[in-house]
């Protein structure tokens, strides 16, 4: 089984990846954040894909996270460790913890959000409930706890928003009544994507800050 990890701000390298090669991955959808980095963590083997790119040089609302899906699909990845840095709503979301959500709530607009979109026979939904495969969330829940005991929170539901700006206080207050713990940028269509190509895929919430407003703390 192969196991990809999609890294996200402040994660354009994976310390400690022996890497095998680097691969440049055509898709239908255009091109991927970057090359994919095939290699070795600890024995095991993966690919690493920054979404931002390899400077952070792409924004969250012009990544192409339909060919960044495919292309790791092409390469026969089966599991998608997708690590994001957030903002925390919630009380318990506090800065330097690690939180793997359960839920999702999509403020996003103009996004590539399928692939199912032309010349379909019959229109094609899916499932999407529990938009995190819980196999693996709680394998990565459980490795978290092992290194970080006392930061990991267990659940919370991530609330994706345009960007790239920052949000207003107003609009994190809003989330907050929806019942948002996190704010990011990259949730979707990541997650919904990774969904319709059969990808199992769970977020490693990495929490930066405080949301706007939340503390009195500049962001």
């Amino acid at each position: 089984m192969t196991i990809a990890v999609i890294g996200g701000t402040g994660l354009t390298t994976l310390e400690g990846l022996v890497q095998v090669r680097r691969e440049v991955v055509r898709t239908p959808y255009g091109e991927p954040s970057g090359p994919l980095v095939h290699g070795r963590l600890d024995d095991h083997a993966l690919v690493f894909l920054p979404r931002h790119g390899r400077g952070h040089t792409i924004a969250p609302h012009r990544i192409n996270y339909r060919a960044n899906l495919w292309a790791l699909r092409e390469l026969g990845v089966e599991e998608v460790i997708a690590v994001a840095a957030v903002g925390g709503i919630g009380p318990e979301m506090a800065p330097a913890r690690l939180a793997f959500p359960t839920q999702l709530i999509d403020y996003t607009w103009g996004r590539q959000q399928t692939f199912f979109e032309n010349d379909l026979d019959p229109v094609t939904h899916v499932d999407f409930t529990d938009p995190y495969d819980p196999g693996l969330r709680a394998r990565l829940l459980q490795a978290a706890r092992q290194l970080f005991p006392d930061d990991v929170v267990d659940g919370g539901t991530y609330g994706a928003t345009q960007g790239p700006r920052l949000e207003t206080a107003a609009e994190i207050r809003r989330m907050a009544r929806d019942g948002c713990d996190l704010v990011g940028m990259t949730g979707m269509p990541e997650a919904g994507l990774a969904r319709e190509l059969g990808l199992r895929y769970a977020t490693c919430a990495v929490v930066a800050n405080r949301a706007a407003g939340v503390s009195a703390e500049p962001i």
